[in-house]
């Protein structure tokens, strides 16, 4: 039995232990350097100025805020996309932009009726990170169930 436990501890740490294969055509796919990593820029969304009180129009603003998100990731300019849990520094949730640079994201939320509302202010940085992103929205796209 002692000897059972220690082949399936090496078995195990072996697999664990295995290098995965350089995908070339995956990298180049999703954009990866030679780190397989890229440039994106990350946004947070705020809470904005904006106090909609009219609930269909509050209500019309944030389907179109979603429906935008869609369109971005979509398009593959956007990475990752979600709210941010109750917080005390007014943080709404982010975007992870495939875009190299701040204008071309700053031109990006202003297709979001609510950015452009006032519901949302934004702060956008440039960001390095994996190139795996970009497979996100396509695995979402599996587990959304509609």
């Amino acid at each position: 039995m002692k000897k059972l436990f220690l082949l399936l501890v090496f078995i195990s740490f072996s697999t664990f232990a295995q290098k995965a294969t350089y995908d070339s055509i995956l990298a180049k796919k999703l954009g990866a350097d030679e780190r397989g990593m890229k440039k994106y820029v990350f946004c947070i969304l705020k809470t904005g100025p904006a106090n909609i009180t009219d609930k269909a129009k509050k209500d019309s603003l944030f389907a179109g805020h979603m429906k935008n998100i869609g369109r971005l990731a979509d398009e593959g300019k956007l990475a990752v996309a979600g709210p941010f849990m109750k917080n005390d520094r007014q943080y709404r949730g982010i975007y992870i932009f495939n875009v190299a640079t701040i204008k071309e994201a700053e031109e990006l939320t202003l297709t979001d009726p609510a950015i452009k509302a006032g519901v949302f202010v934004v702060e956008l940085t440039e960001w390095y990170g994996s190139a795996s992103l970009m497979a996100t929205p396509e695995i979402h796209k599996k587990l959304e169930k509609k």
